[in-house]
């Protein structure tokens, strides 16, 4: 094959709508870049599995993958699980170059997806100055991970919102709910809770749990298939691919 593959590495679900939202972002990105071999493995409870499709992929004689983790932040699993599970495909299939690409986040097409899903849940523009935002992640206890998540919260708090606070589904603080209570205690009229969460599962059902049961005005869908997230897997996918040192224009 003379060009690689692209192996899109989500984490995976019992949820059946996680996997569904993932195979209909991968869908997407083939249909931006047609000719472009896309497959989809998982770290857990769906299949198929990372060792499984690149065992396929090199038994059909691709010779390049570029593994792209589906996340948002580095923590865990792109800092350990993933590098560990594609250290062990090399050694297998020694035939088969695989090189990581960078998670996607953080981004202004996250950004850009972000709004699209606010707009989308009836955040109008004249509504912003007077909207408290709650960028509702799904957590981390990587300080790396939770500080990346603070500072998109302060890039947002420039682009027109009154107030800006993060908030986690699971391992920090604060809870959904109690960043809308916050801003409330602080006097915003309005507050919209936006989830940074690309798929469904359990962690986001909790989000928009605690987005209703604190009485946000509106809430978000997950970012999900968006045309914007689907660029931004291309782009880094485009990265992976420029030898260290190189430019893309080179």
């Amino acid at each position: 094959m003379t060009h690689p593959t692209l192996l899109v590495i989500a984490h995976g679900s019992r949820d059946p709508r996680h996997a569904a939202t993932v195979h209909a972002l991968t869908e997407r990105v083939r249909a931006e870049r047609p000719g472009l071999r896309v497959e989809t493995a998982f770290l857990e409870f769906n299949a198929p599995s990372v060792p499984r499709v690149l065992e396929r992929l090199a038994a059909q004689g691709a010779d390049e993958v570029v593994a792209l983790p589906l996340l948002l932040t580095r923590a865990f699993h792109a800092k350990t699980d993933i590098p560990s599970v594609l250290r062990e495909a090399r050694t297998r299939l020694p035939g088969l170059r695989v090189r990581q690409a960078d998670v996607l986040g953080p981004s202004p097409l996250l950004n850009a997806t972000l709004e699209r899903r606010l707009r989308e849940a009836g955040v109008r523009p004249g509504d912003v100055p007077r909207t408290g935002l709650v960028l509702a992640a799904a957590g981390s206890s990587d300080p790396e991970a939770i500080a990346v998540i603070a500072e998109i919260a302060r890039e947002l708090r420039h682009t027109g919102w009154c107030a800006v606070r993060p908030a986690f589904a699971s391992a920090s603080l604060p809870r959904t709910e109690d960043a809308v209570r916050a801003l409330r205690a602080e006097g915003v009229d309005r507050v919209a809770v936006a989830p940074y969460v690309i798929a469904p599962g359990r962690l986001p059902d909790r989000i928009a749990a605690g987005a209703e049961a604190a009485g946000a005005d509106v809430a978000a869908d997950v970012l999900g298939p968006a045309p914007e997230l689907a660029r931004l897997l291309l782009d880094r996918f485009d990265e992976a691919r420029v030898p260290v040192g190189a430019s893309l224009s080179a």
